[in-house]
């Protein structure tokens, strides 16, 4: 019965990793609020005025990299930590993994 309850354990823990990546199709419908702003070509933020950056194509860990840090308060910007802010881990890795999976555009 032990061994049996350690095979289910190992069996669990070797399954976690899996969880961690995120899902394109969550992203997409998780990251709509972020397409408002990171959607639109050309687009400019108005306090502080800035070109707001494109993220299709990006490396995924940057992405998550950079929500986190707007989600603690590493990364200055008001509206990126709002949105953030209530973001789980598993959100981070969705919208990560949609804007890795977007095409780019000039």
């Amino acid at each position: 019965m032990k061994l049996a309850r350690w095979g289910l354990l190992a069996l669990v823990a070797m399954a976690l990793p899996a969880f961690a990546d995120g899902d394109v199709e969550a992203g997409r419908i998780k990251a709509n609020t972020c397409m408002g702003c990171h959607g639109i070509p050309n687009y400019n933020n108005v306090y502080p005025t800035y070109r707001v950056p494109r993220l299709g194509g990006q490396n995924v860990k940057y992405l998550e990299a950079a929500l986190k840090g707007y989600k603690n308060g590493d990364r200055a910007h008001m509206t990126m930590r709002a949105q953030a802010a209530n973001l789980s881990d598993q959100d981070i890795a969705d919208i990560a993994a949609f804007f890795a999976h977007a095409p780019t555009h000039k």
